[in-house]
């Protein structure tokens, strides 16, 4: 059985799968015929699928969060590989595969990364602060321990999020350190707050996100937690008008950084600026070890990856 990392262009292959994606489409024939977009996932990776000549059957038998058994295909498409499939069923009883298997997975055991998170908050000096951040986490609750960073972009999977959270608090605890005129207390909120309503914006199962819910549609993450930032001021009897309240809100509110990016404000406060790069830095560098780990060990190119510009990244053998 093969396993996503080991797919090669030109290669047939059989090996057992979870579909992350699923979309019928058509073609632009005439007449059109129905063919399915799948995502075919195990715990090394992901890749895209091509279920041509569709039947009804098929496209009731194969939605997203179902685990198959595959006989295709690999080959490369505008330099990603692509598989098409020969054939395609469900698993049995009789496989003795089991959903946990393809499930990929923070790297560290997620009640351990939540206990960091929470020490950290429990070190926030300011009172008020502390308070606020409180708030959020409880406010998630266990969320935290199981949803994604994001979709597909990065720390797209189970416990992705406060992974991600964790390691931007360890490039901040060293900012803070090399940068003493920073608010340490600052940088650590920002972290955990920046991305805090990533879970009520994604609609997701396993770490696997199959949409987005009407508040992630309509109002978005960086917005819902600015509105939970001002809750929290009510709710504890801070002025919601007061600095620190603005400040918090101003480094959820410009952490993407542009507009386009989706910050209706650009950082204008020191720890504002240091926040939008430690979550670029540590986002981006998580896409290459992840493109690193999918590839075969004797490749050395990764596929273009979306979140660089779509630019290949090399990876050296000495």
């Amino acid at each position: 059985m093969t396993n996503v990392r080991d797919l090669r262009d030109g290669e047939e292959f059989v090996g057992f799968y979870l579909i992350k994606e699923s979309e019928v489409k058509q073609t632009n024939t005439t007449p059109p015929k129905d063919f399915m977009n799948l995502t075919l996932s195990d715990s090394t990776g992901a890749v895209a699928a091509k279920l041509w000549d569709a039947s009804e059957s098929d496209k009731v038998s194969y939605p997203a969060m179902t685990l198959v058994k595959v006989q295709g295909a690999a080959q490369l498409y505008r330099d990603k590989l692509q598989v098409k499939i020969v054939r395609i069923r469900k698993t049995t009883e009789a496989d003795g595969v089991s959903l946990t298997e393809f499930i990929r997975s923070a790297p560290v055991e997620p009640s351990e990364l939540l206990a960091t998170v929470q020490a950290t908050t429990d070190s926030i000096t300011d009172n008020d602060i502390r308070a606020v951040v409180q708030y959020c986490l409880d406010k998630i609750g266990d969320r935290l321990l199981h949803a994604p960073a994001a979709k597909s972009h990065h720390h797209a999977y189970y416990a992705g999020l406060v992974y991600h959270i964790v390691r931007m608090l360890e490039i901040g605890a060293f900012l803070c350190k090399q940068r003493p005129f920073l608010n340490a207390d600052l940088i650590k909120a920002g972290i955990i707050l920046h991305d805090i309503a990533k879970p009520v914006e994604m609609v997701s199962e396993l770490g696997i996100v199959s949409d987005y819910s009407t508040q992630g549609k309509l109002i978005g993450h960086i917005s819902q937690a600015s509105l939970w930032i001002t809750e929290a001021a009510l709710q504890l009897g801070m002025n919601p008008d007061s600095e620190r309240i603005m400040a918090l809100q101003h480094l959820v509110l410009s952490h993407h950084n542009l507009g386009e990016w989706g910050s209706p404000v650009q950082p204008q406060l020191a720890e504002a600026v240091a926040l939008h790069h430690i979550d670029s830095m540590d986002a981006k560098l998580q896409m290459i070890e992840d493109a690193f780990a999918t590839i075969p060990d004797d490749e050395s190119w990764t596929a273009p990856i979306r979140g660089l510009e779509n630019k290949a990244i090399y990876r050296l053998n000495f």
